[in-house]
């Protein structure tokens, strides 16, 4: 008897401590919020830190949002597939807009030239969702690794959106999947992207890592187009340690790649004709001394006092503030600071080999990994052909 009087007691003094709990949390991460706020305009490890957080926290609301929108539309008949393209937006808009970061397009009709098509983009870091929801098209699904089908919210949303899942560990299974996906992509008139990377490179310069062959496979088997998407190296902005600052990033669409009457064994080929593209346009977007994110135009036609006046505004570099930050900035200014536009350029012709222009990996003592494959194969075939012949 007095057991069961005390469960109602004890179940009430649970939810006062639950909701104690969380109110707590609430103002602690507000006012965690409020204070790198504060600090971001004069602070870039503030910075770093607030644009992390207001990242992440826009990654979590519309992955919530992202379930609600899934079960809706997923009841609406033709309209699953476009489930991705609204949550895709959605985020971009928000997230872009509380941290500053927003994107310039080029060639996005090429999305509309072929579908069903295999979708294929550099992978630099980890906020790269956020170039995904400014483009990510109508009718495409995203292939993922098996793992984040069990991610909290996340999981259940990509699951509801149409994500294909593989199981990067059993080869069997994935070569499964693959077949599977060319034949829905095919009857669904559905887009697949894929990271042909298969991992973040997070690359100082312009490159790409060497390429996995499965997306061209795919794209092979079902006999779909690839299209390239290339999202500009974007280090100078984000490094995923130290450095979230606000700006413009480029993003280009190339035309679409035919694979009518290719076979299986013409997908190495394939793949380094995409790469070779991709490489070429992510090279271009970086030697372009006119960066989109300092909203100068173009010095082509500028009379020479024209032309002084653009000279010195660049030398202020690119304004890192945008966003939350910007915002805050009104309230307790800019102060003095370094100058980081010419601190990056500082650093970067300190590190350019002598004679170059730093515009190539090489400028910079690095090798792609790529050509540290190439040179490893061709040491190998050295080797082999110096011991036959001795």
């Amino acid at each position: 008897m007095g057991s069961t009087a005390n469960t109602p007691s004890t179940l009430q003094s649970l939810i006062h401590i639950m909701a104690v709990v969380a109110r707590t949390l609430t103002y602690s991460l507000a006012s965690i919020l409020l204070l790198l706020a504060l600090l971001a305009p004069r602070s870039r490890k503030a910075r770093f830190y607030l644009n992390v957080a207001l990242y992440t926290c826009g990654l979590g609301a519309c992955s919530v949002w992202g379930v609600v929108v899934s079960v809706v539309m997923s009841l609406i008949p033709g309209q699953r597939l476009n489930i991705n393209k609204v949550i895709a937006r959605s985020f971009y808009y928000l997230t872009g807009s509380l941290t500053g970061i927003r994107f310039v397009v080029e060639g996005e009709e090429n999305f509309e030239k072929a579908r069903p098509a295999v979708l294929v983009g550099n992978h630099q870091s980890s906020i790269d969702i956020l170039y995904l929801g400014r483009i990510f098209p109508a009718f495409a699904a995203i292939m993922a690794k098996k793992e984040l089908k069990y991610a909290p919210l996340l999981g259940q949303y990509m699951t509801l959106s149409g994500a294909v899942f593989i199981d990067r560990k059993n080869r069997k299974d994935a070569v499964k999947s693959m077949d599977l996906v060319g034949k829905s992509m095919n009857k669904r008139n559905l887009s697949l992207w894929i990271f042909p990377e298969g991992t973040r490179s997070n690359l100082p310069v312009p490159d790409l890592l060497p390429f996995k062959k499965g997306a061209f496979h795919l794209a092979i088997q079902a006999q779909v187009p690839v299209i390239p998407v290339v999202c500009e190296n974007y280090y100078r902005l984000f490094d995923s340690k130290s450095r979230f600052d606000s700006g413009t990033i480029r993003i280009k669409v190339l035309p679409p790649i035919s694979t009518k009457g290719m076979a299986p064994e013409d997908a190495a080929k394939l793949s380094d004709t995409v790469r070779e593209q991709m490489l070429a346009t992510l090279r271009a977007f970086d030697a372009d001394q006119e960066r989109a994110d300092t909203g100068i135009p173009s010095s082509a036609h500028l009379s020479p006092s024209q032309a002084a006046d653009l000279s010195a505004q660049r030398a202020k570099g690119v304004d890192p503030l945008g966003g939350v930050a910007r915002l805050a900035s009104f309230l307790v200014g800019r102060g003095k600071g370094t100058d980081w536009g010419k601190k990056v350029e500082r650093d970067r012709v300190g590190m350019t080999k002598p004679g170059t222009k730093g515009l190539e990996p090489s400028d910079y003592g690095l090798v792609s990994e790529g050509e540290k494959a190439r040179a490893g194969g061709q040491a190998s075939s050295s080797a082999v052909q110096t011991h036959a012949s001795g």
